[in-house]
């Protein structure tokens, strides 16, 4: 296990006694972000990330970088799959397990890794919170794994993931709801399509993004009719913040930003962002692309106290800022 320590947390942050915990994925988009809510509400946090190939590492390397200089976080690196867990997390109340392999095309292609990544880790991960007294387990799920079910998504539905990558997120669901009772508690929050400054280089707000700043083609998969509840990443981090303690024990919640747009309206919006006129480079619906997500919140107002507060149109332009300021600079700046 290698371990970069910091030192312990800022003096005008003292920490609440045994609100310890460990963050999986910690380098990642979402993962970042939550590590840094989390010392500023007086956590102390173990962060673990593989810095796998899911996309290019070095956006991850420059987030976990900004990770170590922080007071009250520690970083362990390697795959949740080798790693000794039960070190890492001796004395966690909570792990907000957030690691895994995203994406619905490539896993088409590359099944094993996603069932490696998504499934076998989180049974380790789960084995590993038992055997040390871990208090609870929040688990990022993804609304993937509805498919193309009936809209708005309410958490009762059947599941019908259409990709292997929402199959094994739901498998890695399951088992941690499975798991749930006998001193560990577990909730799966599925998060519906998250964005904001910092979003995985493979999304498509931000390749759209990046494509109309540069004056490039933007990228069109089918006809433009498909709707998001996209969900703005600090709307997002609240949620799962807020899952730790929830009366939610045992039980899926939806995080959505409770408002789905088409992605016609997101490149209407784009155009009025960059001040120009989009050239379309459109080609057939991608495999695996559901045509509608849509998110029924009532569970996560009455059991997390939910409410997005970053409307869609609001948190479009500071990811768009976000990618003119890292275009103009030609590296990759964490958000």
């Amino acid at each position: 296990m290698h371990e970069i320590a910091v030192g312990p947390p800022h003096p005008a942050r003292p920490l609440i006694p045994g609100r310890r915990c460990v963050v999986t994925g910690s380098a990642g988009f979402i993962g970042a972000q939550l590590c840094a809510r989390l010392v500023r509400d007086g956590w102390s946090v173990t962060g673990i990330d593989g810095f796998t190939d899911s996309y290019d590492p070095v956006e991850k390397v420059m987030r976990a970088a900004g990770l170590v200089r922080t007071e009250g976080i520690s970083l362990v690196v390697g795959d949740l799959c080798e790693l000794d867990l039960d070190a890492a997390f001796a004395g966690a109340d909570v792990v907000f397990h957030l690691a895994g392999r995203a994406g619905v095309r490539a896993s088409f292609t590359d099944v094993d890794r996603y069932e490696h990544d998504n499934v076998t880790a989180t049974e380790r991960v789960l084995a590993a919170a038992r055997r040390t007294g871990v208090r609870r387990i929040v688990y990022a799920s993804s609304s993937s794994v509805y498919g193309n079910g009936e809209t708005p998504f309410h958490e009762d539905a059947v599941p019908g993931p259409i990709s292997p990558y929402g199959r094994t997120k739901l498998e890695a669901e399951q088992r941690c709801l499975g798991a749930s009772g006998h001193g560990l508690e577990a909730v799966a929050l599925r998060y519906f399509t998250v964005f904001g400054p910092g979003q995985r280089p493979d999304m498509g707000l931000r390749l759209f993004a990046e494509a109309a700043v540069l004056g490039r083609p933007v990228t069109l998969l089918g006809d433009g009719t498909q709707r998001r509840d996209f969900t703005y990443v600090s709307d997002v981090v609240a949620a799962t913040v807020a899952a730790a303690d929830a009366p939610a024990d045992g039980l899926p919640v939806n995080v959505g930003g409770g408002c789905d747009v088409s992605v016609l309206d997101v490149l209407d919006l784009l155009r009025d962002l960059v001040g120009n006129e989009l050239v379309l480079d459109v080609r057939p619906f991608a495999q695996g692309d559901v045509r509608v997500t849509s998110a029924d919140l009532g569970r996560a107002q009455r059991l997390l106290g939910f409410e997005a507060r970053v409307p869609f149109a609001a948190g479009f332009e500071r990811e768009v800022a976000w990618v003119r300021g890292r275009l103009d600079r030609r590296v990759p700046v964490p958000a």
